[in-house]
């Protein structure tokens, strides 16, 4: 395993924000951590990273103990958080190569700035670039030491469509180099287009952790949707594929020739995560 978390643990103060969790992501895995805010999620990177010392527990990373071996763990992986953390007065590859100049390898920056669309701006100072564009360049700083962990919190957050989806197909691209992916977010949408599984955490402890196919037939209701003429508009009705009903309700519409479409529909990681937890991913 390249990642794992054995009864990790850590509060602050009286708030227990991370409840005895155990996982283990394999290598090439994309894994998905979701939840709502406050859940846990950054304080479970925080310590799979070495910036927090769990309390209770251990945090294995390509076979090392991050507490006792941080500096060996740290020249392996790379971090791209949702706070923007670049030097606003540097420009575009001054930002890349001042932390590249923090590993002990040759970094080609050019080719860098070109995987993430940037090399036009690589004079520009960081401060002017969009949200989307500074993203991109934290993702690209994530990449220079060429590490065999990425771990993403919230790595679209606050994004425009486009952006948000070039941001994601990079994450693919990685994951097809064999990258291992720790992604942290609370979009349901993204978890699922992006994941081999996902883990549910809520309130510190994780609810369930599964591929998002598993979590949603396991947990999920399975419904046609059919969209019938009514006067001069339309009406919907939403039958469960798993009812005794629905095969004689359907026929009836059909008969009725009222029928304008049907569409199968299969449960949302959100509503598998609210009959878990009763509570919604964005709070």
């Amino acid at each position: 395993m390249i990642i794992e978390a054995h009864d990790l643990t850590y509060a602050y103060g009286d708030l227990l924000a991370v409840d005895h969790i155990s996982f283990s992501v394999e290598k090439g895995e994309i894994l998905g951590f979701l939840g709502p805010n406050g859940a846990g999620k950054s304080t479970t990177v925080k310590m799979l990273t070495g910036q927090l010392a769990p309390l209770e527990g251990t945090a294995i990373v390509l076979g090392k103990d991050v507490s006792t071996h941080a500096k060996q763990v740290h020249e392996r992986i790379g971090v791209c958080f949702e706070e923007k953390n670049l030097y606003p007065r540097m420009t575009v590859r001054e930002n890349l190569s001042f932390f590249a100049a923090l590993f002990d390898r040759a970094v080609d920056i050019d080719s860098l700035l070109e995987k993430v669309n940037l090399e036009k701006w690589a004079d520009d100072h960081a401060e002017t670039l969009s949200k989307g564009m500074q993203q991109r360049l934290m993702f690209a700083r994530s990449l220079i030491n060429d590490p065999d962990v990425l771990f993403l919190d919230e790595p679209t957050s606050g994004l425009d469509p486009i952006s948000a989806d070039q941001i994601r197909r990079m994450i693919l691209e990685e994951k097809k180099k064999g990258k291992t992916i720790f992604l942290t977010t609370h979009n349901m949408m993204e978890a699922d287009a992006l994941s081999d599984r996902v883990g549910f955490i809520n309130e510190g402890r994780i609810v369930a952790l599964d591929t998002p196919q598993n979590l949603k037939l396991q947990y999920g209701v399975r419904s046609l949707k059919v969209k019938q003429r009514s006067g001069e508009g339309f009406t919907e009705e939403t039958l469960p594929l798993d009812e005794t009903s629905t095969p004689g309700r359907m026929q009836e519409l059909l008969e009725r020739g009222d029928v304008a479409t049907i569409h199968t529909q299969e449960a949302s990681l959100e509503e598998v995560f609210i009959k878990l937890t009763g509570r919604k991913l964005v709070q």
